[in-house]
């Protein structure tokens, strides 16, 4: 009899593709909101229940009724540059849920308890990040990502949770929320082509990231559960080489066979180089060899021509208006 897992996000674009990497193995209940997910990402042979990880009383009743062994949890509102200005949105989402699976997790005894953060954690330290810096997160996203962090350590040491922790970061492929205006820019970028839009670039485009995709870390992190020698570690995971905004532009244009205009807007307040070693993940896991980003692009491009157009909802319960991106203050209803 396969042991019960639990999916958070499973719905999701990340959450989904970990679920595709467990249910060979386990038996798998997946809980999303559908804020950011569809039913159609989820496996078929996976357990769906509609709901949020704000509902203690729901998290009660799944652990007691499913009994899971190990937890994933991947839900979360990933919207870095956003997070300044829904706030209360943020902690509510990102952290006390966070919380209420914890709680259920040592209520329960689970086995094992596997969070995905983000190097948003890091802020703006020495490069590449990696995970002997001190944290010092600059935006709300990545405090309340430290804090879950923190509070899965507390826990190991109160009642002996044991614990993952992954920090991905600029994740990109397949069936990824290309409607979403806020976050994921390579589906941001697809969509604006798309439509035939020029793709939107937040100040001169000379910032740097590392693009992480799917296929190249979905696997590391649905192993997690069971690699005892990892437990009660921190890991980076994703993509070695960064490329400025500017030449993801041209690459994503590339892909989808088309040399897009840019429309260039004031620059956010953001971290101007993003990426991370990734020795230590390598160490601890089995990990597929980087796919290159005209490969992970390509494969992203193919899909969303199929997946087609996608209208995002506008965040309706923006906090702080003050300071608001002008190209984000025009979609925001």
């Amino acid at each position: 009899m396969k042991a019960k897992v639990l999916v958070t996000g499973g719905a999701g674009f990340l959450g989904s593709h970990v679920t595709d990497a467990l249910i060979m193995d386990y038996e798998v209940v997946v809980l999303d909101d559908l804020s950011g997910g569809f039913v159609d990402n989820v496996h078929p042979n996976a357990t769906f229940i509609q709901g949020t990880i704000l509902d203690h009383e729901l998290i009660d009743r799944l652990f007691r009724e499913h009994k899971f062994r190990q937890v994933f949890h991947l839900a979360a509102y990933a919207a870095e540059g956003l997070s300044h200005f829904i706030k209360r949105f943020n902690y509510e989402n990102n952290l006390i849920g966070s919380v209420n699976l914890i709680n259920a997790s040592v209520n329960h005894g689970v086995d094992s308890f596997v969070f995905t953060s983000s190097i948003a954690v890091y802020g703006a330290n020495q490069l590449p990040m990696h995970e002997d810096l001190i944290p010092q997160p600059e935006d709300s996203y990545g405090i309340a990502k430290l804090a879950v962090e923190q509070e899965l350590k507390a826990s190991h040491h109160m009642f002996g949770l044991n614990y993952v922790i992954f920090r991905p970061h600029n994740v990109y492929g397949e069936r990824q929320n290309l409607g979403d205006p806020y976050r994921n820019v390579i589906g941001i970028f697809m969509n604006q082509i798309m439509q035939g839009l020029p793709v939107t670039v937040f100040g001169d485009g000379k910032q740097t990231r590392a693009f992480t995709h799917i296929q190249d870390i979905a696997p590391v992190i649905a192993s997690a559960g069971a690699n005892k020698a990892a437990f009660g570690q921190v890991f980076n995971v994703g993509a070695d080489v960064p490329y400025s905004v500017n030449q993801l532009v041209d690459c994503v244009g590339d892909a989808m066979g088309t040399r897009p205009q840019i429309k260039y807007e004031e620059a956010r307040k953001e971290v101007m180089h993003a990426y991370s070693s990734h020795e230590k993940v390598r160490r601890y896991f089995q990990c597929p060899a980087d796919t290159s980003l005209t490969a992970g692009l390509k494969q992203m491009a193919a899909w969303a021509s199929q997946a087609g157009v996608r209208k995002g909802k506008p965040f309706s319960g923006i906090e702080i208006e003050r300071g608001l991106p002008a190209s984000w203050r025009r979609i925001v209803r």
